[in-house]
This record gives C-alpha cells, sequence and structure tokens, in this order.
C-alpha cells in the first residue's frame, strides 16, 4: 500500500525498472556488455577518425555518412552505460532531468537513421545515374543543406513530441522500462486526455517511415535500371557495390525495429524480454552499422589499410631508432 502511494507522488528523485537477472549472472552480463559499448565506441571511432584524417575519404558521400557513425556512438553511449549501472550497483535511481534529456536524445538516434539513410541513398543515385553531373549538383552548399536538413527535420519532430509530453501533469514516479523514452515519461502523468500525444507519435513514425522508404525505393530503383543498362560488367559490380552498405543498415534497422515493435504489443511476451528487445535499437545497431561500413565500403576499408600501413613500425627501423638515441 505505501508503495502505491509513493508512486502517486511525482518527485524528480524517480525510480527506474530493472532488468530480472540472477544475481550469478551480473557480472558476466555487465562485462559483456561493457565489451559491447568498448567495441562499439572503438569501431565508430575509427570510421570518424578515418573521414576526417584520410584525403581519399574527402568526398560528398562520406561527409554525409559522417553522421552516422557519429550518430551510433550518441545512440549507445546514452542508452548503454545507464543500464549496466543500474545492473552492476542494482540502485535503479534516476533524476527527472537526466531521464528526459536521455529520452530525448534516444528519440533522435532512433529517428535520424531513416533520414540519413536516405540522404546517403540520393547521393548514390546522383553518382551512379547522373556521374557527370555529380560535382555540379553535389556541391559543398547542397551537402551542408542535405545535413542540416536531416538532423534539423528530426530535431524539430522530436522537440514537438517532447513538448506535448512536458504539457502533462505528473504524479507518478516510476520509469516503466530500464531507460528513459517519451511513452515511460507519459506513464508518470496523472492520466489526463493523451489522444494528442498518440496522434502525433503515430504521424512521426508514419512521416519518417514512409518518407524515408520511399526516397530509398526510388533512389535504388532509379541505380537498379541504370545498372540493368550497363553494357559493362564491372560497372554494374561497382555500381551496385556502393549501395550494399546502405541497403544492409537499413534492412537491419527495420528488422530491430520492428522486433522491438513487436515484442511490445505481444502479450506473451514477458516485460524482461520487452525490454531486451528494445535495447537492441541502442545496442545492436551502433555495434553492427560500423562493421558493415568498415567491410562493404572499399574506399573505407582502403583507407584504413593505408592507414595501418603507414603508421607500421618495423623492428629494423626501431632497433636503428633507439641506437640513434643512444
Amino acid at each position: 500500500m505505501a508503495g502505491n502511494l509513493s508512486n502517486l507522488t511525482f518527485t524528480f528523485n524517480l525510480k527506474i525498472a530493472k532488468l530480472d537477472i540472477h544475481p550469478k549472472a551480473i557480472y558476466p552480463v555487465f562485462l559483456a556488455g561493457a565489451l559491447i559499448y568498448v567495441f562499439s565506441v572503438v569501431c565508430n571511432g575509427i570510421i570518424l577518425g578515418l573521414i576526417i584524417t584520410q584525403r581519399s575519404l574527402h568526398k560528398p558521400m562520406f561527409y554525409i555518412m559522417f553522421s552516422l557513425p557519429l550518430t551510433d556512438l550518441i545512440g549507445i553511449t546514452v542508452g548503454l552505460p545507464r543500464v549496466l549501472v543500474d545492473i552492476l550497483t542494482e540502485t535503479n535511481d534516476v533524476y527527472y532531468p537526466t531521464c528526459v534529456l536521455q529520452a530525448f536524445l534516444l528519440h533522435m538516434y532512433a529517428c535520424s537513421i531513416p533520414f540519413l539513410l536516405a540522404a546517403m541513398s540520393v547521393d548514390r543515385y546522383i553518382a551512379i545515374c547522373k556521374p557527370l553531373r555529380y560535382n555540379s549538383i553535389m556541391t559543398p552548399c547542397k551537402i551542408c543543406g542535405i545535413i542540416v536538413l536531416a538532423w534539423g527535420l528530426d530535431f524539430a519532430l522530436i522537440l514537438v513530441l517532447f513538448s506535448l509530453q512536458s504539457r502533462m501533469v505528473k504524479c507518478k514516479s516510476f520509469i516503466t522500462n530500464v531507460y528513459c523514452d517519451n511513452a515511460s515519461l507519459l506513464l508518470l502523468s496523472c492520466g489526463g486526455d493523451l489522444t494528442v500525444n498518440n496522434v502525433y507519435g503515430l504521424f512521426i513514425t508514419a512521416f519518417i517511415q514512409i518518407s524515408s522508404i520511399f526516397i530509398q525505393l526510388f533512389s535504388y530503383m532509379q541505380i537498379l535500371i541504370t545498372c540493368i543498362k550497363q553494357t559493362h560488367a564491372d560497372s554494374k559490380v561497382k555500381a551496385l557495390n556502393t549501395c550494399i552498405a546502405q541497403i544492409a543498415t537499413f534492412s537491419l534497422f527495420e528488422i530491430v525495429s520492428t522486433i522491438a515493435t513487436l515484442s511490445y504489443r505481444i502479450p506473451s511476451i514477458s516485460s524482461n524480454a520487452q525490454r531486451i528487445c528494445g535495447l537492441m535499437i541502442y545496442t545492436v545497431l551502433p555495434t553492427v552499422n560500423p562493421v558493415i561500413y568498415g567491410m562493404k565500403t572499399k574506399d573505407i576499408r582502403i583507407a584504413f589499410f593505408l592507414f595501418l600501413k603507414k603508421h607500421k613500425v618495423s623492428p629494423g627501423k626501431n632497433t636503428f631508432a633507439v641506437k640513434n638515441r643512444k
């Protein structure tokens, strides 16, 4: 009874749900999560570093692609460490303003991926279907415009979503998920009319999905038609290879987000399993995406091996340097 009464009183010091983990599995789960986080940070950091430092990657395609590992770093950094700390310490406390910030950034992350992939598909469409006009179309000004449009639209949509959520009067202090999101924050309200919030939430989901899928389908269909018309087999393979990473990333995003969404719609799935499925968006995507781009994007792969070759120090050279110091 006392627990129920405390849940009906809003306070900035909130309690947050935790994953149901056996006490003996706490440290193995924490270690696995920490390794996933480190792996993701290193891989995304390498791609960001290569795009910044390697002149061979200073091209419109990679200027747009730069946002993808950047947003992956934001997603996994905002989502995973918080959960790992709660697993280890079992405190499960969260400060309300921090919770809102986490939710805002996580929603921006999830919504930015479709926009960025759509922008990258447009770049590939122009590069393959209009190669002679590529440099005149993809000017630095237009590249900046595409990037600003993708991020600006993402920010505006999520800002409105959270503005609608913030107007609700709060009278509860328990976050029902293991991370903060808009749905969990809405459940802190006293039960007012959420029709506008729900309608707008469905609207931005539909808008992002439909616009992103339409742009990508159009771009890749035009690319496919252009490849079919090509007489040289090498040209076809080269053109299609430039799109494989984007298509693989988009497919992975749709699969993971669909699994996460469906898990909350099936009553027979436990709340623990639902929370794990929700976490997949902020762990699987930032971990696998850099691997896809590292393996499937030829320019990044070449730049990486050239970087390793350039900074490799042979034993002979190292011995000679030591002797000179003496």
